[in-house]
């Protein structure tokens, strides 16, 4: 088989877990996976973002996934990690309890999302991978934040930049 007709058929996803769940994002939105720094609050944000980092001289808005999809308040551990995102053409950090793995996924084993995934409401997720002895849940990165969302953080210019 063509690596073209391969890849077609499925796709590269990175593997991450969240409280005892394991998720998995388009590997082609991910832009850097960075060890957990020091994250500085913003007065008056969005309760979403967690605070800004300096990445290379640029600062990126953060958020607690965990935080955000209302699973409760995470612990920050060596294995946590931020993963920098692209949504909308612009990058945001991800707080995540650890990143696990690259995996290739074949798109057949990808089923559509039922309505709620754990108390994470669909409109997150793009789908869930069944393999073998796990099922990871996809993320849509560009839903992770709503609009009106997305419009918060470039009025506090965090995206505007």
């Amino acid at each position: 088989m063509s690596t073209l007709t391969q890849s077609a058929q499925e796709e590269q996803v990175v593997v991450f877990q969240l409280m005892e769940q394991i998720y998995g994002i388009d590997i082609n939105s991910v832009f850097e996976i960075i060890r957990m720094e020091s994250i500085t609050k913003i007065p008056r944000t969005p309760h979403f973002v967690e605070g800004v980092i300096n990445l290379r001289g640029r600062i990126i808005p953060v958020i607690d996934l965990t935080n955000r999809f209302g699973l409760g308040v995470s612990e920050r551990t060596q294995a946590s990690r931020i993963i920098i995102v692209e949504v909308s053409e612009q990058k945001i950090g991800m707080i995540v309890d650890s990143v696990q793995e690259v995996l290739r996924i074949p798109v057949s084993s990808i089923e559509p999302p039922p309505p709620v995934v754990n108390g994470i409401d669909a409109a997150y997720l793009r789908g869930i991978a069944i393999l073998e002895a796990r099922l990871v849940i996809l993320l849509d990165q560009n839903r992770v934040l709503m609009e009106d969302e997305k419009e918060q953080l470039i009025q506090a210019d965090f995206l505007g930049n």
